[in-house]
């Protein structure tokens, strides 16, 4: 086996997490996988990966070895759509990550409809609550929910969503409605942990932002499970308002402390900056910002 095909396998190996995911992906069977990366790592003289019954690690050399590797066949494949010119249909593999809420309810359909537009490409979503760094992880195009800082990525802007605080109507009824975030402290607050890290809720008062400590009486780490406690009677929930928009909407959500809400939080899509950007990459950047922006637009929370 060629080496830039070795490569290929192993990149496939680690992005799947397994051989029989990386066979897949690669239409070839889950021995000739194995026997690749084994004769990869005899042909070195090092091992590249570590695996158990449970899971796959790369070794420090196998991660120095793969972002080389990454980096090596993207431009091959750049050079080959460049040999292409503009003509080359969007084709590939396409792997894409967003934050668990958002990519539920928001990236998801604009990501199969997508597929549906173009049926030669093929996607994985990959959806965590922490920041993704895009070339360690083989990431395509990242939705960021955040001012961002100065990087290598290009950024297109796609809308924004506001931070805002929710409690059911039963526990606003039991127990009254703040009306300044100091009365916070008098009630029961359910702590999503992605929005209320260190225990604060920050809030704009005179033009700036400050913060009041909160001490919750409930913690989850998952929004749509705070959002449902809160729902339940259960307390008052931090949230973004693309999270809240249909409940609020149907009456089981009532924003509160609403005139103190925070400036609202630019959503982006980024990607690698590169001389060539990969067709698959152009065309989902294209297809995907408007509807992005409509379908915030149509989640955002009064």
């Amino acid at each position: 086996m060629d080496r830039l095909r070795e490569m290929e396998v192993l990149v496939a190996v680690v992005e799947a997490g397994s051989f029989v995911g990386a066979a897949t992906r690669l239409g070839a069977s889950p021995p000739a996988v194995t026997r690749a990366v084994a004769s990869l790592e005899d042909r070195l003289g090092v091992r590249l990966l570590i695996r158990t019954t449970r899971a796959l690690r790369l070794t420090d050399a196998g991660a120095r070895f793969v972002e080389h590797a990454r980096r090596l066949l993207a431009d091959i494949e750049d050079a080959e759509r460049d040999a292409l010119g503009e003509a080359g249909e969007p084709s590939g593999h396409l792997t894409l990550t967003a934050s668990l809420t958002f990519g539920r309810m928001v990236l998801a359909p604009v990501v199969t409809a997508f597929m549906a537009a173009y049926p030669k490409v093929t996607a994985s979503v990959r959806l965590h609550d922490r920041v993704v760094d895009l070339l360690d992880e083989g990431i395509d195009v990242a939705v960021r929910i955040a001012e961002l800082p100065d990087s290598s990525l290009v950024a297109r802007r796609v809308g924004e969503v506001r931070r805002l605080l929710v409690a059911g109507p039963g526990y606003l009824a039991k127990h009254g409605t703040p009306e300044a975030p100091a009365e916070l402290k008098d009630h029961a607050m359910i702590a999503f942990t992605g929005l209320m890290s260190g225990h604060e809720w920050r809030y704009a008062a005179g033009g700036r932002t400050r913060t009041i400590a909160i001490t919750p009486r409930l913690e989850i780490n998952d929004a749509l499970a705070a959002l449902a406690a809160a729902e339940a009677g259960e307390g008052i929930t931090p949230a973004l308002s693309y999270m809240t928009a249909n409940a609020v909407a149907a009456g089981r959500l009532v924003p509160v402390l609403g005139d103190w809400a925070p400036a609202p939080v630019p959503v982006h899509l980024v990607h690698q900056q590169g001389r060539l950007v990969p067709p698959k990459v152009r065309a989902f950047m294209d297809f995907a910002a408007p509807r992005l922006s409509a379908a915030l637009g149509d989640l955002a929370t009064d």
